[in-house]
């Protein structure tokens, strides 16, 4: 057996409208390649939306065409997107 190590194409995306949930995140993000997970972070405690969540994709392609788009724009809101912190 070989040793296979995955890598992970995680971002973070910041400064998310309350209004958008893990489909909406999910759906943006897809037009760069496949989203294989979107979530949300919600406060506990209200339910309400942090304002960030993480998207992963599946392929190093898709997260590079996400990480080289300059703008992210969704529901009026520019995003904040870079790299997760892999911790």
């Amino acid at each position: 057996m070989s040793n296979f190590i995955r890598h992970t194409y995680k971002l973070f995306v910041g400064n998310l409208p309350w209004t958008v949930g893990q489909k909406e995140l999910q759906t943006y993000f897809s037009k760069f390649g496949h989203v294989s997970s979107a979530a949300i972070v919600y406060d506990k405690q209200q339910g309400f939306s942090k304002g960030y969540g993480f998207v992963t994709f599946s392929a190093s392609d898709a997260y590079n065409s996400a990480c080289n788009q300059n703008v992210h724009f969704l529901e009026g809101r520019v995003l904040s997107v870079k790299e997760a912190n892999n911790n």
